[in-house]
């Protein structure tokens, strides 16, 4: 029973999306031109070429920031429920504690921390 049901949702769940995806390619308005192709700077045309390289380290520390900060989104609800967790919810949370600890001291080991 359990099984059918889930087949009946993952089919009905990939037939919507297919169908999505073909409804938007069949009706989106196409108009190709060289502009598309430019990079968009607010509307200010681009001078030079728009393919630069920039160091790797602004997008490590952009991604650990991003990390860190998602991860602290996670405490919110932890710290509203907390009375109705117990102890169960204590030890899930230190556990998410030291996994995040251990992330940012290997980051800082690494030198990804360190703006140079």
């Amino acid at each position: 029973m359990n099984l059918s049901l889930f087949l009946v949702v993952l089919l009905t769940a990939i037939a919507l999306v297919v169908a999505a995806m073909l409804i938007a390619r069949l009706i989106s308005p196409r108009s190709y031109n060289k502009q598309k192709g430019e990079a968009y700077e607010c509307g200010i045309p681009t001078r030079g070429s728009s393919w630069m390289q920039f160091r790797a380290g602004y997008y490590l520390f952009a991604i650990l920031f991003l990390m860190f900060d998602v991860e602290t989104v996670f405490l919110f609800p932890w710290a509203v429920s907390l009375r109705t967790m117990g102890v169960d919810g204590l030890l899930t949370v230190t556990f998410f504690f030291v996994v995040l600890v251990l992330g940012l001291a290997y980051a800082w080991k690494k030198g990804a921390l360190e703006w140079k």
